[in-house]
């Protein structure tokens, strides 16, 4: 068997290099995996493009990333933070604005080793006709925009062409984990966790509960162990204060 159970999350993650592409898990704070990014910030992490449903209503998890200046760019639904839109037009981050549906879709079609598919979602609107500022200048100025979709007509509707998305890195967290990796997810935790799990190239899991190989039923597992690599048991959140940047971010 092949123990992918690891104690100390820091060694483990080190492994991320700045400027990396991480899938995300969580649907708002739940499933969030704030031990591994809590880890990454710990780390001085930076340059990062996240792909997540959601920049939340709080400063932990991707807001503490946010507010401590260690993100280049976002492809996500729901950046609700006011603090992360100063940042977008002031130029500090770029914003990938996708249809929830989506984003759920295209990080399953990459972790299934799906290239790309047609939705009708976004069809005719500037978030596919090449007109949406997905990066501004530091004077307010569009910078760059999001380069137009490829669309066909099926059945008469105009659908989109999407593309899958796999990235460098993915980070869930899971209810129960075993040491195999396999995981178990609950609620609204499963929405995005199995998906961003699947996308990423290698897969980092916090779980709440550690449990023994097998004790997971097979109907219970959401996300096979051969999409994890490494397996840690997460920490109790607590209100960690982001540490904010005092000067030139290196």
């Amino acid at each position: 068997m092949i123990d992918k159970f690891r104690e100390d999350v820091l060694a483990v993650v080190d492994i991320v290099p700045s400027g990396a592409c991480i899938a995300i898990g969580g649907f708002g704070s739940s499933g969030r995996p704030d031990t591994l990014i809590d880890a990454l910030c710990d780390l001085g992490k930076r340059d990062l493009h996240l792909v997540v449903n959601n920049v939340g209503a709080d400063f932990l998890g991707v807001g503490r990333m946010l507010v401590e200046g260690r993100l280049r760019r976002v492809t996500a639904s729901f950046p609700i933070l006011q603090e992360f839109y100063d940042e977008y037009f002031a130029g500090k981050v770029e914003l990938e604005l996708i249809p929830q549906g989506t984003l759920a879709e295209r990080l399953r079609a990459g972790g299934a080793g799906i290239p790309a598919f047609f939705t009708p979602s976004g069809a005719g609107t500037m978030l596919t006709d090449g007109t949406f500022v997905d990066g501004y200048n530091p004077d307010g100025t569009p910078a760059s925009h999001l380069p137009p979709r490829e669309t066909r007509v099926f059945n008469g509707r105009e659908h989109v062409l999407e593309y899958g998305i796999v990235a460098d890195f993915a980070l869930v967290k899971a209810h129960q984990g075993d040491r195999k990796g396999n995981l178990r997810f609950r609620y609204s935790a499963r929405n995005f966790n199995p998906l961003a799990g699947m996308a990423g190239r290698h897969t980092f899991a916090e779980v709440e509960q550690l449990v023994e190989v097998d004790e997971l039923h097979p109907d219970d597992i959401h996300l096979p162990g051969v999409f994890v690599d490494d397996v840690i048991v997460a920490l109790p959140t607590s209100p960690k204060q982001p540490v904010l940047p005092t000067g030139p971010v290196p």
